[in-house]
This record gives C-alpha cells, sequence and structure tokens, in this order.
C-alpha cells in the first residue's frame, strides 16, 4: 500500500512539471508571433509604395489687386541733412570800454543797423570837440595866409605848414569820429541773436570776448552729401535750371519746406566717395533751425512713362524682388521684377512687368503660382496676413 501511495505522488508531481512546461512553451510562441507581426508592419510602412491620400481642391485666397499704371514719376533721391546758416557773427567790440547799455534780448530777432550795445562814451567825445576847435582854428589860419602869400606878406612856407596842420587835425577829427561811432555796437546783418555773454556794467577789451553771436536764419543753408555716382545727374538738372529741393524735420506735422540746389562742392571726399552739396531756402517762417537734421529730397528729374505699382505689393526674397501677377484665369503667378525706385508709396518697375497687368496687393503672403485667388475691393481687404 505504502509503494502504492508513493507511484501516485510521484506520477502527480511528473504531471504537474510537464503543465508548466507546456504553459511557458505557449507563451513564448505568442510572443515570437506579436513580434513577427511587428517586423511586417515596419517593412510595410518602410517598403511599400507611397500612398496619397486624396485632398479636396484648396479654397481661393483672397486679395486686393492693383493695376500696373504708366505714369510720370519723378527721380528723387532722399537722404538726410542738416540745417546751416548762411552767416554767423561773434559780435566783439574793437575798442575798450565799459557796457553802459545793452538795447537787446536774448533770442531776439535783429537787423542790419539795429543798435545792440553802447559803451561810455564821454572821453571819445570830449577829445572829438578838442581836435575840432583846433581845426576850426587851423582852417582860419589858411584863410588868412591864402591872400597873404599871393601879395607876399608872408613865406610860401608858412602857408604850406599851415596847410598841412589843417590836414592833420582833419586826420585826427575823423579818427576821433570813428573811434567814437566804434562806442555804439549795432548788428552787422540780419539774424537772430543767441545768449548775451557781457551785460550792463562789465568792462571789456577790444577783440577779446564776443558780446553775442548773431545767426542769418533766412535765407537758409541745409547740408547734405550725395554718392559721387549721382553728380552726373545733378550736374545736367543744374544745367536745365534750378534743382528743387524738400526739407523737413522730424516732429514737424506742415508741409515740406521748399527750395532749390545752391551749388555742390570742388570736390569728392575720397574717404566716403560722397559730394557735398547745399540746399538754399527762403524759410520766411523759420520752419529750418540751424543745427537741426532733417529729411531731404532731392528731385533731379521728371521720367514722363514710368511703369509703376503700389509699394506693397513688391515683395522681397532672399534672392530677388517679385510680385504676384493676377491673371485673367484669377490664378496667381510670381514674377520676379527689378525696382527702380519708389517714391511716395509707388514703386518704379525697370523690368518685369507691362501696363495693364494687375498685381495683388494685399494677402499675397498666402499665394504660390498657380493658387487660386478671390478678388476683394480695397474697402473689404483680408486679414489673413496679419493672422498667418
Amino acid at each position: 500500500m505504502l509503494n502504492h501511495w508513493r507511484q501516485r505522488r510521484f506520477s502527480g508531481a511528473g504531471a504537474a512539471t510537464l503543465g508548466k512546461a507546456e504553459q511557458k512553451h505557449s507563451l513564448r510562441r505568442i510572443v515570437l508571433i506579436v513580434a513577427a507581426l511587428g517586423v511586417v508592419a515596419i517593412a510595410y510602412e518602410l517598403l511599400w509604395p507611397a500612398r496619397v491620400a486624396p485632398v479636396g481642391a484648396r479654397p481661393a485666397v483672397p486679395v486686393t489687386v492693383a493695376a500696373v499704371a504708366r505714369q510720370p514719376m519723378p527721380v528723387r533721391l532722399d537722404t538726410i541733412g542738416t540745417v546751416q546758416t548762411i552767416a554767423n557773427v561773434s559780435v566783439k567790440s574793437r575798442i575798450d570800454g565799459v557796457i553802459t547799455d545793452v538795447l537787446i534780448q536774448d533770442g531776439q530777432y535783429v537787423k542790419t543797423g539795429d543798435v545792440m550795445f553802447k559803451l561810455d562814451d564821454r572821453a571819445a567825445k570830449a577829445q572829438l570837440e578838442q581836435y575840432r576847435a583846433q581845426l576850426d582854428n587851423a582852417k582860419a589860419d589858411v584863410a588868412r595866409y591864402k591872400p597873404l602869400v599871393s601879395q607876399e606878406f608872408i613865406s610860401r612856407q608858412q602857408y604850406d605848414t599851415a596847410v598841412a596842420n589843417q590836414d592833420m587835425l582833419q586826420a585826427q577829427v575823423d579818427n576821433f569820429a570813428a573811434q567814437l561811432s566804434y562806442e555804439t555796437i549795432t548788428a552787422p546783418i540780419d539774424g537772430r541773436v543767441g545768449t548775451i555773454t557781457i551785460k550792463t556794467g562789465n568792462s571789456i577789451k577790444a577783440n577779446d570776448v564776443p558780446l553775442v553771436t548773431i545767426n542769418q536764419v533766412t535765407p537758409i543753408y541745409v547740408g547734405f552729401t550725395l554718392p559721387q555716382s549721382e553728380l552726373p545727374g545733378i550736374r545736367d538738372a543744374m544745367h536745365d535750371g534750378d534743382v528743387a529741393v524738400t526739407a523737413i524735420a522730424a516732429g514737424d506735422s506742415g508741409a515740406p519746406v521748399a527750395g532749390k540746389i545752391a551749388f555742390f562742392d570742388n570736390t569728392i571726399d575720397t574717404n566716403s566717395g560722397t559730394i557735398a552739396v547745399k540746399a538754399v531756402f527762403d524759410n520766411a517762417q523759420e520752419r529750418l533751425w540751424p543745427g537741426e537734421f532733417v529729411n531731404v529730397s532731392v528731385t533731379e528729374r521728371t521720367d514722363p512713362d514710368a511703369i509703376t505699382v503700389p509699394q506693397a505689393a513688391v515683395l522681397i526674397g532672399q534672392n530677388t524682388t517679385y510680385v504676384y501677377v493676377i491673371k485673367d484665369d484669377s490664378t496667381a503667378e510670381m514674377r520676379p521684377v527689378k525696382v527702380a525706385r519708389t517714391v511716395d508709396g509707388i514703386s518704379v518697375i525697370a523690368d518685369g512687368l507691362n501696363p495693364g497687368e494687375r498685381v495683388a496687393t494685399d494677402g499675397q503672403l498666402r499665394l504660390t503660382t498657380g493658387s487660386r485667388v478671390d478678388i476683394r475691393s480695397s474697402s473689404d481687404k483680408p486679414e489673413t496676413d496679419s493672422k498667418s
């Protein structure tokens, strides 16, 4: 009986061991099948020909357009200039003295001959009166001697000495009259005075510290530079007549101030390759101020048959500038163009467009060659560019 129990025990243990082995074998087989399916899926994705999913027709891109026009356009050069005075005078005293009166104020506009300063002139007046009295006496001597010399009552030498004394005293009177005039300091030019540096009561020396500086502001210069390549055009334009120039300062809301080129320098700056030019402006309203930076526009001539488009139509790529031409079938075509210049928001096209063609001016950032477009009016501009 004991042997029978042992036989049953060992036979049951062997069956359990056999069952566990079969489970491990089944699990290994499942893992291998899953791995094989994964390899097949990866191979399918990598080696199977590309599949193209059906795509619906792209919607039309809303754009606004403008016609390519032929119109007169100025040949204009834009640059930065500085306002410069035509004349600048530092007013100094020509004699030593003491200031008794200052008859101007800081920043005042003065005209030529206006009295600005007065010096103590009492000593100069006294000396002038002294020499005038001596001159009157000398003139009387000459008058008495003249008839006497003809009658030989006095010698010719005595008469000549009296005449020489009269001439000497006349020169002294003229000199002191000039010295007296220097006691009154007047404006040598029309212009604006700056800060008055020396006030009433101060002693001054001849040709020492400037009392005040006067800047001429009407008319006035604007100086600027242009590339030397523009010199032939400027020279030819000046030969034909006045060359119009406009200038306006930053922050000035008025119309640009009109002037004309006065001259260009007699040499080209070899360091920068530019030519210095000065334009003159009447500046009656004094909108241009010495030392101010201004935007300058020089109009050399007018091109009567320029091909133009709005500046907004021109896009800048990495290697070229281009526009999108809208064809008759409402599709877009990218067209490289050559822009000669841009004036007041209008681009002049040197090559690439013909009058009458239409170009996209808004919404073109979403276009490619062949894109269908939906032309909108300028009052119904699309907002796609700002959101894209």
